[in-house]
């Protein structure tokens, strides 16, 4: 493999760096016969999507070929580190093949019959399963478990609950014993005081925060992946939701205000990272349009990436730009934070210290 050398300013300390590159690291000393691949730029860690499904499309699981090309797109758009968030086919494979981003793994999503989208999460006959099912995908996981935490319940017409908020406990207890975070998907307001007593340690979505929970989530330190660009197809959901007409319009209200409640979030100071949500409607390789979302809700530009880059990979207990890591890095031509469409134009990439573009 060829060794390089890298000269430029390193974010997000804004100094000048010298870095080169062997045998898939980095090196903070020089590297004989090493290839000068740039004496100027910005020099970043590769980016990360904290909300990507690697192996799901539009129409439910698709095969492992598939799934590849999926990771290739993150690849090419700069994602060199996923959080997959749950997805229905076992990519383990992928930890073989050095052209594809590193993926931290939260097995299946957990839900209830008829309470989430059919194939994709493991469906438990009654809740006092979740505890074991959580202890399962724990082992099975990258140190992450995912639970559907609320979804449209046909019987009343609305989101509501999965769970009770006695199961929750022992489960997410279950879970960290074994060393695993849990993370949950909820759209509404009535499931998150539960999740979030319970130790839960991040939601995804969260468009029901209210400033209760707001609260309560600065307490617990829970986090928060928005995935803004998924919210934007609330809408299409509400529109085609016409039976349940009070899911409709509660889907259109968290939509009208998910500016305001993500901008409470970010003033409360929630740690708040980037996912797009990528596989089913949203398609793979847009974490740049999620990065510009979270400024565009009120983070600044530093934050915004730092969303989706050091603070995403220190956060998934990913090194940065440090000796000994993984040569996972992307070299601008202008200082991303002043221009952060700039970060769909890398002049290179390098993941595992192997260039691609």
């Amino acid at each position: 493999m060829t060794a390089y050398h890298l000269r430029g300013v390193a974010l997000p300390e804004s100094e000048p760096v010298e870095l080169w590159v062997e045998n898939g690291v980095i090196s903070t000393g020089p590297v004989a016969d090493a290839e000068t691949l740039c004496s100027r730029g910005w020099i970043i860690p590769g980016l990360v999507d904290a909300h990507c499904h690697v192996g799901l499309g539009p129409k439910g699981p698709v095969e492992l070929a598939e799934a590849l090309n999926q990771a290739e797109t993150e690849r090419d758009a700069g994602v060199l580190l996923l959080r997959d968030a749950g997805s229905p086919i076992d990519t383990r494979s992928f930890d073989e093949n050095e052209d594809v981003p590193h993926i931290i793994r939260a097995g299946r999503h957990l839900a209830r019959p008829k309470r989430y989208i059919p194939m994709l999460g493991l469906e438990l006959e009654d809740e006092s399963m979740l505890p074991d099912a959580v202890a399962e995908q724990a082992a099975l996981g990258d140190g992450w478990v995912k639970l559907v935490g609320d979804w449209i319940d046909r019987g009343t017409g609305d989101l509501a609950p999965l769970w009770s908020d006695g199961v929750l406990t022992e489960a997410i207890s279950v879970a960290h014993a074994a060393g695993a975070r849990v993370t949950a998907h909820v759209f509404g307001e009535d499931a998150l005081a539960g999740l979030i007593n319970a130790g839960i340690d991040c939601l995804e979505h969260g468009t029901g925060l209210t400033e209760g929970a707001i609260e309560q989530m600065v307490a617990h330190g829970t986090s928060l992946v928005p995935t803004l660009i998924n919210i934007e197809n609330f809408p299409s959901i509400a529109e085609g939701a016409s039976r349940y007409p009070r899911y409709a319009a509660h889907m259109l209200d968290l939509h009208a205000r998910v500016g305001s409640t993500v901008r409470a979030a970010i003033d409360a100071g929630i740690p708040i990272f980037a996912g797009t949500d990528a596989g089913g409607g949203i398609a793979h390789g847009r974490i740049v349009d999620e990065v510009l979302s979270l400024r565009a809700a009120g983070m600044s530009a530093h934050d915004a990436l730092g969303a989706a880059c050091w603070d995403a990979r220190a956060w998934l207990g990913q090194r940065n730009l440090q000796h000994g890591a993984s040569a996972d890095l992307l070299v601008y031509d202008v200082d991303p934070r002043t221009d952060l469409a700039a970060l769909r134009r890398p002049a290179h990439t390098l993941l595992r210290g192997k260039r691609h573009g």
